[in-house]
């Protein structure tokens, strides 16, 4: 039994290191990317035509097209663009971060917007009849109704991310799976891999359970 702990502790201790790197690119794009979201639902739903127009540009290409070529056009394209390619040299990590940011950025965009779609306009009568400006209604009394139609696709898009961090090995930031890898190959052994899958799982049970705790804040 000691072996094995041993031999476990040998594989899973390397992998913690990466950890580090997988949680910092999940924390950034969640603190970036949600309100990036949000404020192109709000763009989409501008009077103004060439706004609305880019908005929905930019969900589109970025819902359409794979996270793992956004991730490589970040770090390996910008720099080759004419011009200002100089100007967009980021680091792995840097660009990691901005391909995530965007891409999941899009994601939430719509996922708010199917949540201001669910609200009966009826909501918007009753603030009016009560007095309460444009903002007052806005984070009075839609934005927190919207919070709780989105918190399933919220959550459900909170565990896609984590799994997807995994991408990030291909531009050699050196997460859990790109640890995993390395000791697979050196090892030959792939147990490193079951390792590497319980890391993502305690992770996402603990994500479930926050999320679970936010929903039941917002039942009526």
């Amino acid at each position: 039994m000691s072996d094995f702990i041993s031999y476990f502790l040998g594989i899973a201790l390397p992998m913690l290191q990466g950890l580090g790197a997988t949680l910092s690119v999940f924390a950034v794009t969640i603190v970036t990317s949600i309100p990036l979201g949000f404020l192109f639902t709000l763009m989409v739903r501008s009077h103004l035509k060439a706004v609305q127009a880019f908005a929905k540009g930019y969900i589109y290409v970025l819902r359409g097209t794979p996270l793992l070529l956004q991730l490589m056009f970040v770090y390996f394209g910008l720099p080759l663009l004419p011009v200002v390619g100089d100007y967009l040299v980021f680091g792995r990590f840097q660009a990691a971060c901005i391909a995530f940011c965007l891409n999941y950025a899009a994601y939430f965009a719509e996922i708010f917007r199917g949540g201001l779609l669910a609200i009966d306009k009826g909501q918007y009568e009753a603030a009016k009849v009560l007095g309460l400006t444009k903002f007052e209604t806005m984070t009075r009394v839609v934005i927190p109704q919207m919070v709780r139609v989105c918190l399933p696709s919220i959550s459900n898009e909170t565990i896609t991310l984590v799994k997807d961090t995994a991408l990030v090995s291909v531009i050699a930031v050196a997460e859990i799976l790109h640890y995993a890898k390395t000791t697979v190959n050196r090892e030959g052994d792939t147990f490193a891999f079951i390792v590497a899958a319980l890391i993502y799982l305690a992770i996402n049970f603990v994500i479930t359970l926050i999320f679970k705790k936010l929903e039941s804040r917002y039942e009526f």
